[in-house]
């Protein structure tokens, strides 16, 4: 039996309200790896080598995307609305897999697991809150709680979602591997077979995020166009790609499958290292990212695979514009990405 199991995740709106980001240990880069090269110091520059993570990009049964936003006064990625996730820990990682399915468990309390138990019954609130925080606090391993309970992470629901490498001139380099899963469809009463268990989400302490919601991507993206939320360019990208996906108000066999199309073709294999286009006329708070494929980067004449990025105060991201002009179903050349992988 499939379980999922929910700390509801309720319709609510995330808060504008941002505090200047610095480095942190845990999370995807911050957002100032975007400021310019100039205020760098003039010393040579040894980009340091990327950290293994993942982030898991859960798509419900409405067509909707599970998103955190982080805490405004968290140490890195304050106040951004990101895709769960976070760095591959040793201790209580087996698998990347297992990262994302771990760091969704802690910053949503949603747990994508298989029971081996057919009788089994989902743990009550009070021994999930537990566990969530004894597994963040490094009290207890994922794998313990998961064993107790007679559970295993369910690793096969999820699939590929391209792959993004923090550019050189970060302070921190991140080697994030994101991966695509679909919560099943549901009746009135719940998950699977059962008991979909909505819950409002206890706060953390604000360790990590403070608010959790299920939203569409197309109101994802409008509500970073308004300012209202703010994104880096992995996440817009992927937002940016599900948009023209999932349309329906609920989730339909077609559009489940072009997603898992995507997944297993070249775009789930796509290793995305951004590189800075410069461009003598640009103004100082806006950069162009390019990505593989594009013509500077060993695309055929013509072929856009690029982001304007604008960075507002504090090196927060205002807006984003990507410019991709082929068939990310059809006309992704598997030859330009072979050199992402090199770090």
């Amino acid at each position: 039996m499939l379980i999922f199991i929910s700390r509801n995740i309720p319709h609510i709106q995330f808060s504008s309200i941002y505090r200047p980001p610095s480095i942190s240990k845990n999370r995807l880069p911050p957002q100032r790896m975007f400021t310019s090269a100039q205020n760098k110091a003039s010393a040579p520059h040894v980009p340091p080598v990327p950290r293994p993570s993942a982030s898991l990009v859960i798509i419900n049964e409405r067509n909707e995307v599970l998103m955190v936003q982080r805490n405004p006064h968290a140490s890195s990625f304050a106040g951004a609305t990101v895709f769960p996730g976070g760095n591959f820990d040793k201790k209580q990682d087996s698998s990347l897999k297992i990262t994302a399915i771990r760091e969704a468990f802690e910053e949503s309390g949603l747990l994508i697991a298989r029971s081996s138990d057919s009788l089994y019954r989902i743990p009550p609130d009070q021994v999930l809150d537990e566990a969530r925080f004894a597994v963040h606090g490094q009290k207890q391993t994922f794998q313990q709680f998961m064993d107790e309970y007679q559970l295993s992470a369910d690793t096969e629901s999820l699939l590929p979602f391209t792959t993004w490498i923090t550019p050189k001139e970060a302070p921190r380099r991140f080697y994030t591997q994101f991966y695509v899963t679909f919560l099943p469809g549901t009746s009135a009463s719940g998950f699977m077979a059962g008991s979909k268990q909505e819950r409002i989400p206890k706060p953390d302490g604000g360790q990590e995020v403070i608010a959790a919601q299920f939203i569409r991507p197309e109101k994802a993206l409008a509500e970073f166009n308004a300012r209202k939320i703010t994104f880096m360019p992995p996440q817009f990208y992927l937002l940016y790609t599900l948009s023209s996906i999932l349309r329906s108000a609920t989730s339909s066999f077609e559009e489940r499958a072009a997603v898992r199309r995507l997944s297993s073709g070249q775009f789930g294999r796509m290793i995305i290292n951004p590189r800075r286009l410069v461009q003598p006329q640009s103004s100082s708070d806006t950069t162009t990212l390019t990505y593989e494929g594009d013509e500077t980067r060993g695309g055929p004449p013509g072929r856009l695979h690029r982001a304007v990025v604008k960075i507002g105060k504090h090196g927060i991201t205002t807006a984003i514009t990507l410019h991709r002009n082929f068939d990310i179903f059809t006309e992704i050349e598997p030859h330009v990405f072979e050199v992402s992988a090199k770090l």
